[in-house]
């Protein structure tokens, strides 16, 4: 269980709105946050390091509310949610409200605000190719991803030399998983591992045929989440040796959200 600090109604003179007095004088701002991280070693240890300074976090938001000028409060906050999870250490999800207390509507009220919860989402994707230079491919992918500014790669498998699955008369497959930690939704990151594919020259002509590089999205969390062009458990991980084996060098207690079974026991499974 995660434990929680919390700001409560930081008071910030800023500049920010959708009329150009607002960006021009500024106002004030209320903002109040709760940090969700593990205590436990501080509440131990006494030592500061192993927490969230809220001093620290609190004159991180005053300088970067000032500094900044946003139309929205959804992008204020978006972006202070962002900012935050990013530089602070031990920090794994926020809960951020800011309040308006004299926004320009033309009637008596108390206060506007935008409340929105952030965190860091891990996930597992694997990788594939068999076309051309395979191990650059993959190799490529990773830097990729761990280039990003909301995501860094925390695990990577070894590369495993496999048969194709689906359409069999083609070369085989250099196949792996990594595990990574990114502040990108599930949509926002598929669309990111397209995009890499596409660098890579992958084509989508035949259906399971050859491709210089495939990204799956196996595991997001503990979520689970069906769209027109996604899906969450990945539907055919379940069946796949070629996805479980070297998921299971880098995560083979990971459950399967639906199924309820380990990556070791579903590997073992499609092995018999």
């Amino acid at each position: 269980m995660t434990d929680k600090i919390k700001i409560k109604d930081l008071e910030v003179y800023a500049r920010h709105g959708v009329f150009p007095e607002e960006n021009k004088l500024g106002q004030k701002f209320l903002i109040s946050a709760v940090l969700s991280v593990n205590t436990r070693k501080a509440g131990k240890t006494d030592d500061l390091a192993s927490s969230v300074d809220y001093g620290g976090i609190c004159r991180f938001i005053d300088s970067y509310m000032k500094t900044h000028t946003y139309k929205l409060l959804e992008r204020a906050a978006e972006e202070l949610a962002r900012e935050l999870l990013l530089h602070t250490a031990h920090l794994e999800k926020i809960a951020l409200e800011i309040k308006k207390p004299w926004a320009p509507v033309g009637l008596p009220l108390k206060t506007v605000s935008v409340k929105i919860k952030r965190r860091w989402h891990t996930v597992y994707i694997a990788l594939g190719s068999n076309i051309g230079e395979r191990k650059s491919y993959l190799d490529g992918a990773v830097r990729a991803l761990n280039q990003l500014d909301d995501t860094e790669v925390i695990k990577v498998s070894s590369y495993y030399e496999t048969a194709p699955y689906g359409m069999t008369e083609q070369a085989d497959f250099l196949n792996a998983c990594l595990m990574l930690r990114t502040l990108s939704e599930p949509q926002e990151l598929l669309e990111v591992l397209m995009e890499i594919e596409q660098a890579a020259g992958r084509e989508r002509t035949v259906h399971w045929g050859p491709r210089t590089l495939d990204l799956d999205i196996i595991f997001y969390d503990d979520r689970i989440l069906e769209t027109e062009n996604l899906c969450i458990p990945h539907m055919e991980m379940h069946k796949r040796q070629f996805v479980l084996e070297p998921l299971h060098e880098i995560a083979p207690y990971k459950r399967h959200p639906v199924y309820g079974k380990t990556v070791r026991e579903m590997l073992a499974d499609v092995q018999e």
